[in-house]
């Protein structure tokens, strides 16, 4: 097994563009670690032959939780299931809750990796997008952080309304010149329901143009291929040896366990989710029922997984394992779809490997939609 996810639903404040599980009340925290706990016990037996290589605290915002709180479900963790000797351990963390204590407190802990949400170091861009933090603690928080921490991660936005290219370019650079191993960055998108939705409806906030998105990807593209960074999957950007673990487990099909409401696992055969509302799935723990569904992949099902974190990463989808593991139907249903993007110089093969070219990396999940076979087994 790759890893553990421990899901902490909640956050100080609701970023306006944000659509995943969380609470702005802090109210059942205690009971909610408790239960966190408890589902780490009970689900100890899907994992009996496996060894836990990550443990990731996601969220929400993980850094609400005291320290004391994170490694008593690390210690959880250890306590029912086999974790290899260096797992990689990381944090979510907003720059607001990592003053310089925080910090040294953390780098005392079994934490090793910290994911830091920046989204951007422009006070305004901060408050279009309602954050807790301001720019001078987002600088502040990295000054400290890498003096005690050498494996982090921070979260940039780009295609952010009224944000120039060179605002951009200043954005990377400030990153870069912190010695950040690691940056993830994605596309400001409007999910239905967010405020930030409500505000472009209205009016107030100008809506996010794929022209400037394009833009500005491809800068980040070529300003951290330049400064030594690997583009290994579509959205992360790693220095070697500083790839994500836990992710990168994701995009290689290995299995992981979620915990908490919401979190998604996967064994490699079915997939399961957490029901997504705090008061439910307290209440469900504590009855000692589990409250996941879950669902059978189908051979369809598998194939366009793959095909979809295949498109998305170095390693590309592989033809041969398209024939071994899914059938020669498959394969040439493959061969033919991708054709067209082979042709206009979006896609290309490279010993049997399928990968998006430079120019094919902005719109792979559009091609990789088109690649996806629809119930041919069902």
């Amino acid at each position: 097994m790759s890893g553990i996810y421990i899901h902490i639903p909640f956050c100080k404040q609701a970023c306006h563009y944000c659509d995943f599980h969380f609470s702005t009340s802090m109210k059942k925290k205690d009971e909610m670690v408790l239960a966190l706990a408890k589902e780490i016990i009970v689900r100890k037996n899907e994992s009996e032959n496996e060894i836990v290589e990550t443990i990731y605290f996601g969220g929400g915002t993980p850094s609400v939780l005291s320290n004391d709180e994170i490694n008593f479900l690390i210690s959880e963790v250890y306590k029912n299931y086999k974790v290899v000797e260096n797992p990689e351990i990381t944090l979510e963390a907003n720059p607001d809750d990592l003053c310089a204590e925080r910090i040294f407190e953390l780098s005392k802990s079994p934490i090793n990796r910290l994911s830091i949400g920046i989204q951007s170091f422009y006070e305004d861009d901060l408050k279009m997008m309602n954050r807790a933090h301001n720019s001078e603690e987002a600088k502040k928080c990295l000054e400290e952080a890498t003096k005690y921490f050498d494996n982090i991660s921070l979260d940039l936005i780009y295609g952010i309304p009224g944000m120039s290219d060179e605002m951009w370019r200043q954005n990377i650079q400030t990153a870069l010149d912190f010695g950040i191993p690691h940056i993830s960055s994605y596309a400001l998108t409007v999910e239905p329901k967010t405020a930030l939705s409500k505000l472009i409806q209205t009016g107030k906030i100008a809506e996010p143009q794929d022209e400037v998105a394009s833009n500005h990807f491809m800068i980040l593209v070529e300003m951290l291929q330049k400064n030594g960074f690997i583009h290994y999957e579509l959205s992360n950007f790693g220095k070697e040896n500083y790839f994500s673990k836990n992710n990168s487990a994701y995009w290689l099909g290995k299995k992981y366990i979620g915990i908490g409401p919401s979190a998604h696992s996967y064994d490699g055969e079915k997939r399961g989710w957490n029901i997504a509302n705090n008061s439910l799935y307290l209440k469900a723990i504590q009855n000692d029922e589990l409250p996941i569904e879950t669902e059978i992949l189908t051979i369809s099902d598998r194939y366009n997984e793959y095909i979809m974190t295949g498109l998305r990463t170095i390693w590309g989808v592989s033809l041969e394992k398209i024939e071994k593991e899914f059938g020669l139907e498959y394969l040439n249903y493959l061969k033919k779809q991708s054709q067209k993007f082979l042709n206009d110089d979006l896609l290309s093969i490279e010993n049997s490997i399928l990968k998006p070219t430079p120019k094919g990396k902005f719109l792979t999940d559009g091609i990789a939609s088109d690649l996806f076979y629809l119930n041919l087994d069902e």
